[in-house]
């Protein structure tokens, strides 16, 4: 038995728009669908199996065009529900392999991995053409604007570090704030971002401000409201998107719904929360936690409050008086789950109509940690924090310091060694458990501020971090960086990860690799096969990897190498040649075949032979 993929001699299709006529399309309508299968691939029948109204149909493949390298075959298929579960079959003299989002597979395989296509509108177009920059506003910019210092803070020098896992953790205060952030504009905008993702902003009683006391103003301590519309409007003017960050699973300890719960059990307010009098404090908290009260969506009113209302939560910061472009939504995996209550798809479900009904360009991304395929099935979030299927088993395979345990999987172990063939069935086990356009609609991330920075994953190995980051820029998805990693920042886990940035003193960036940064950004960014290309695997070895981004009218090969490698790739089986060198090595003709001392990296346009 035998599952392979990303091979020369192995058909290939994907949900992108080169082979599906349509990715967001109605029920009723027919759609067109396409296979690359290499000349080398010989069968005598292939058939697409979809499902329609719950029941298998089979539908022969016909052929579309024969090349020198290849032929397309294509079928028409009618969609009928708004879920389109579908795979492709080849068959022939002791042939019988089956194509799903996993790969090419010589034996009988389930619809878990099917191809998947939504009738649902598409996700916001603008993704495809951003670059996000994570901010935690504590640690990012000061002003000198504001001076307030809440009873519950340690307050910190700027460019002291963190004191690590302590009493302090969560409760020291730096003073970044929204006017500083507002006076970097110009530097992101020359990074060449084009989106800010803010860790929430709300009043709380810690730094991170998981813990909201209100959802209904910006944090005094970072300028408050005042400040966040004046933000607002220069970065609208700087063509910078914002992303706030939404804790619909709990708030804070201090929040005027909880203070109301306590003081009158006949409010409203009371049915918003879970009340144990076996613990404590009363009530209970997420992760058993007094700070963070888990809220109970049983409570019809919480819904009200917190998307259904007009004036809800969700909905009144993607106002256009307002002018939030989505939500990042916190430990979205837990939201509505407690024992045997379990609202979480309706939670869901109401979160991404309210938002639809309010902005149907808002973009919704969930932390969704510890990954359920069902969350991402093209009618819940639109993309998830890719840890599963991109972060994790990329620090797994370029692995420098195995310390870091379990690339925040929650493991209680060193962080493994894996191989290229590890890394890509990592990937293609995530991505062919949900729709392609969930896929693209998630956020690409090295590290962020729950986890250590990526140049101490690597130990500060500027190559391998050049060589990491050339793949965050080039696969799908929506890359994001944490504020200050394109300098060299580094941090061993979260707290120590949260360091401020030395804009007065630039002697220890790391300019040089900030450069590299800011190449890539723009490629991402001008490059249509990058933004919405295809993905192909071409090679798959121990210590690089390479795939191709394919559109109708563009070709790109990306290569990536983690470490010392001879590497060899003949892309002219593909039916390529180089035509020209957008990033690393400068190489002709259709044969990449060097040798690097270090981590290396290579994008290249690719022309048909």
């Amino acid at each position: 038995m035998k599952t392979k993929g990303g091979s020369q001699d192995s058909p290939h299709h994907d949900g992108s728009k080169l082979y599906v006529s349509n990715i967001a399309p109605l029920i009723g309508e027919k759609l067109s669908l396409r296979v690359r299968v290499p000349n080398s691939y010989i069968f005598n029948e292939g058939y697409i199996r979809v499902y329609e109204d719950g029941e298998p149909r089979t539908y022969q493949l016909k052929l579309e065009k024969k090349l020198k390298h290849e032929r397309w075959f294509k079928v028409a298929i009618r969609v009928t529900n708004i879920h389109t579960l579908y795979r492709f079959v080849f068959v022939g003299e002791g042939k019988y392999e089956w194509l799903n989002a996993y790969g090419l597979s010589d034996h009988d395989v389930h619809s878990n991995n099917d191809f998947h296509i939504v009738a649902a509108p598409e996700t916001p177009e603008w993704i495809g053409k951003s670059v996000f920059y994570q901010i935690f506003p504590d640690r990012f910019a000061k002003s000198g604007k504001v001076n307030l210092q809440p009873d519950w803070a340690y307050p910190r020098e700027w460019n002291q570090l963190p004191r690590g896992r302590s009493k302090f953790t969560g409760q020291e205060l730096y003073g970044g704030d929204l006017y500083g952030v507002e006076e970097k504009l110009e530097y992101l905008k020359g990074l060449g971002v084009n989106g800010i993702y803010f860790t929430p902003l709300f009043p709380s009683q810690s730094n991170h401000r998981y813990d909201a006391t209100s959802f209904d103003h910006v944090d005094p301590v970072l300028g408050g409201d005042k400040a966040f519309k004046s933000l607002m409007k220069s970065a609208k003017s700087n063509g910078i998107r914002i992303l706030g960050d939404l804790t619909s699973n709990h708030c804070g300890a201090g929040h005027e719904w909880l203070n109301t719960a306590k003081n009158n059990p006949n409010s409203k307010e009371r049915s918003f929360f879970y009340w144990d009098k076996k613990i404590k404090w009363g009530y209970v908290g997420w992760y058993g936690l007094e700070s963070l009260p888990k809220l109970n969506y049983a409570s019809k009113a919480l819904r009200q409050e917190m998307y259904e209302a007009k004036n809800s939560i969700v909905r009144k910061w993607l106002t256009p008086n307002v002018g939030m472009s989505g939500w990042r939504i916190d430990v979205g995996n837990m939201t509505g789950v407690l024992g045997s209550d379990d609202y979480h798809d309706e939670v869901m479900h109401g979160i991404r109509n309210a938002m639809a009904e309010t902005n149907s360009q808002a973009w919704l991304v969930a932390e969704n940690g510890d990954f359920k395929a069902s969350d991402l099935d093209g009618l819940g979030w639109h993309g998830a924090m890719n840890y599963q299927g991109f972060m994790r088993p990329f620090w797994n395979w370029i692995n420098r310091n195995p310390e870091i345990t379990g690339g925040f999987q929650g493991l209680p172990f060193a962080m493994p060694k894996i191989n290229g063939s590890q890394l890509v069935s990592s990937i293609k086990e995530f991505n062919a458990s949900i729709p392609w356009r969930s896929l693209t609609a998630s956020m690409l991330l090295l590290d962020s501020h729950d986890t250590a920075r990526f140049r101490t994953v690597v130990l500060g190995d500027r190559k391998a971090h050049t060589a990491a980051m050339t793949m965050m820029m080039t696969y799908p998805g929506v890359p994001s960086i944490f504020a200050g990693d394109e300098i060299g920042l580094e941090g061993s886990w979260g707290e120590d990860g949260r360091r401020t940035i030395n804009w007065d003193d630039t002697s220890k960036w790391d300019v040089e690799f900030l450069e590299e940064v800011k190449k890539l950004i723009s490629l991402r960014k001008s490059q249509k096969a990058l933004i919405s290309g295809g993905l192909r695997w071409v090679a798959i070895e121990d210590d690089y990897i390479a795939y191709l981004r394919e559109t109708k009218n563009q070709a790109i090969l990306v290569l990536v190498s983690r470490n010392e490698a001879s590497i060899n790739v003949d892309i002219g089986a593909f039916g390529y040649s180089i035509d020209e060198t957008l990033y690393g090595k400068k190489i002709r003709g259709s044969k990449i075949n060097f040798s690097s001392k270090s981590a290396a990296q290579g994008i290249w346009q690719l022309k048909a032979l």
